[in-house]
């Protein structure tokens, strides 16, 4: 069985284009079987979207299990000035993630990388809707280590159900950074949030 947080480029393809309405900007993507939520932007990240906040649009971004570029072209679309960088397992969302930067004129370095393994630079922010499916395990991956590729004050930034391990996360992340806020709760999604202190 073939799940989107796996390389799967042997499935059917179905591509659905949609547009997205984030802010005062419409942005258009194609999406397809086999990629998360292939037939709109998720509640989830939604949330996270209207939630974020950006210090510095000269800041640089990490979109880890970008999919078909949901966070990176999102924020790369409302603030030009950013420096973009998505990555993703999936074979299939990596190419949709690319042809929705083109679609939207979007700038953006996009790569394969399993969660951080081919991840050499860090970043001012790095946002993650995790993939829960892939078991605990992964998702801890992912919050943990992402200190390693952020840099002095930069944030994590994470969305994630309640019912499916926000409790969990928020327990590693303060365990990680020392700190870890939640930023807003809507309809059991939580946005959390730690910061990477300079005297860590």
């Amino acid at each position: 069985m073939k799940h989107y947080y796996t390389d799967n480029t042997d499935l059917e393809s179905k591509p659905t284009s949609f547009t997205f309405q984030y802010k005062d900007k419409e942005i258009k993507f194609t999406s397809d079987i086999g990629v998360f939520s292939k037939t709109m932007i998720d509640y989830g990240s939604r949330v996270l979207l209207d939630a974020f906040e950006l210090k510095n649009e000269n800041a640089s971004i990490l979109d880890v299990g970008c999919g078909y570029g949901t966070f990176g072209i999102s924020l790369k679309v409302l603030y030009p000035q950013l420096t973009v960088t998505m990555v993703d397992v999936n074979d299939r969302a990596l190419s949709l993630c690319q042809n929705n930067a083109i679609d939207n004129d979007v700038q953006a370095t996009i790569f394969k990388s399993f969660i951080y393994q081919e991840v050499t630079n860090s970043y001012d922010y790095i946002l993650t809707n995790p993939p829960i499916r892939a078991g605990k395990e992964v998702v801890h991956e992912i919050l943990e280590k992402s200190i390693n590729h952020l840099n002095e004050d930069g944030e994590l930034w994470v969305v994630i159900q309640k019912k499916q391990g926000a409790p969990s996360a928020m327990k590693k992340m303060e365990e990680v950074f020392g700190n870890c806020k939640i930023i807003k709760k809507d309809k059991g999604y939580n946005i959390l949030c730690s910061k990477k202190s300079s005297n860590m």
